[in-house]
């Protein structure tokens, strides 16, 4: 039986300072946080013996100057190796397996219209391309697509452009990344070829999102979006577009840390903090409804209510 490691926030919080300070993205918040945490500590705001109490007041200080919800002492329930971001890829990898790699649900509508969920991430593409190539194609007959994004927490930016492959016809710049690691910036592009069929670009394609879209999930309803490639439907999205890298600081602990931004090349900012806006705003449980008659009066020729209520 392994014994359990006696928690010392004094040194759990001094590493975390560390890795904000030399990672976080933003430098100068980046030594603002480092110096709360240290501040805080010195206060005995940390004083505790749970692991999961002292994740949680860490992150409501890490995320108290920007809102920066990728910015957090995460806690893991079962203990996680020391290897940097091992923590995240080991529970990945269980959701990984447990939903049909990422594509849980593909169902075919009234009208012709498909409905692709992703869920509940966009799983590391060296995993993730055969199941979604193969789920994509699936769906690349349909008439009309809606991707369901409501319960997908985020993933893998190369996913994201792996699956707007499938949803363009040519080549495109979707996004670019800027890092604060040697001041690098890097563009993400659609690819000219796709495994399989591809739904392409011309059909009638809503994007279903809410409160629970996070991150990468956010970036391909985002990307989609100001392309004008998609409608996005439900209700704001929660505001994470900063990649982040974990590194554990405790067997349970494991701190999250921002390391680049995203600019969208078409409006030159991106949704942290404000979420991806809606194109049609309705309760996230309607979404679905809405987007599937929408893709029934555009597919007839009806009239189509209007984008935003």
């Amino acid at each position: 039986m392994t014994t359990p490691t006696k928690l010392i926030p004094a040194q759990v919080i001094e590493e975390t300072a560390r890795l904000v300070a030399e990672h976080y993205v933003f430098p100068d918040t980046a030594e603002q946080l480092a110096d709360l945490l240290r501040r805080r500590l010195a206060e005995s705001a940390y004083d505790v013996d749970d692991a999961a109490e002292l994740a949680r007041l860490v992150t409501t200080d890490l995320q108290s100057l920007n809102n920066d919800r990728h910015l957090r002492l995460k806690h893991h329930a079962d203990q996680v190796p020391a290897k940097r971001g091992a923590a995240t890829l080991e529970a990945m990898r269980r959701e990984f397996d447990a939903s049909l790699g990422g594509a849980p649900h593909v169902q075919l509508l009234d009208g012709g219209v498909a409905v692709l969920e992703l869920a509940p991430m966009l799983f590391p593409l060296e995993w993730a391309a055969e199941p979604l190539g193969a789920a994509l194609a699936l769906v690349s007959r349909a008439d009309a697509l809606i991707v369901d994004l409501r319960a997908n927490r985020g993933g893998d930016p190369d996913t994201v452009a792996f699956v707007c492959s499938h949803l363009l016809d040519e080549r495109t710049h979707l996004n670019s990344m800027f890092w604060r690691d040697g001041g690098r910036t890097e563009q993400s592009w659609s690819q000219p070829h796709v495994p399989g069929a591809r739904f392409g670009g011309t059909k009638p394609l809503y994007v279903l999102a809410g409160e629970t879209s996070f991150s990468a999930a956010e970036e391909l309803a985002y990307d989609l979006q100001q392309l004008g490639r998609a409608i996005v439907v439900g209700e704001r999205t929660r505001g994470g577009a900063y990649p982040c890298q974990g590194w554990t600081v405790h067997p349970h602990l494991e701190a999250t840390v921002p390391v680049g931004r995203a600019v969208n090349p078409v409006s030159g900012t991106n949704w942290e903090g404000t979420g991806v806006q809606p194109d049609v705003a309705c309760p996230v449980a309607d979404a679905l409804d809405r987007a599937h008659a929408l893709a029934l009066a555009r597919l007839t020729d009806r009239p189509t209510d209007r984008l935003t209520d």
